[in-house]
């Protein structure tokens, strides 16, 4: 399942998915690995909104997509906040 093509049918991801999709584009345009690790603490918060959602229901598949989708962004932050203390 692509991201681009995702519907997923909770009113707490319909919330956070644009402003989530608003970060990444930060991201992808962010100079330096500073700014970028900015936005990537930013993505993290939000995630993280996804990933405490109260209404989690392991057996419903929008449940499980909407983690599963919220794991790999919240991955891909932690990855650029780490090559911020790298460098």
């Amino acid at each position: 399942m692509s991201e681009e093509n995702a519907e997923i049918s909770c009113s707490v991801f319909q919330k956070q998915e644009p402003v989530i999709k608003d970060i990444t584009a930060k991201i992808n345009n962010a100079k330096g690995v500073l700014e970028k690790a900015e936005f990537a603490e930013e993505l993290q918060r939000e995630v993280n909104i996804l990933l405490s959602c109260p209404d989690y229901n392991q057996g419903n598949t929008d449940c499980s997509n909407c983690r599963f989708i919220a794991n790999v962004r919240g991955k891909t932050a932690a990855l650029i906040i780490k090559v911020k203390k790298l460098s």
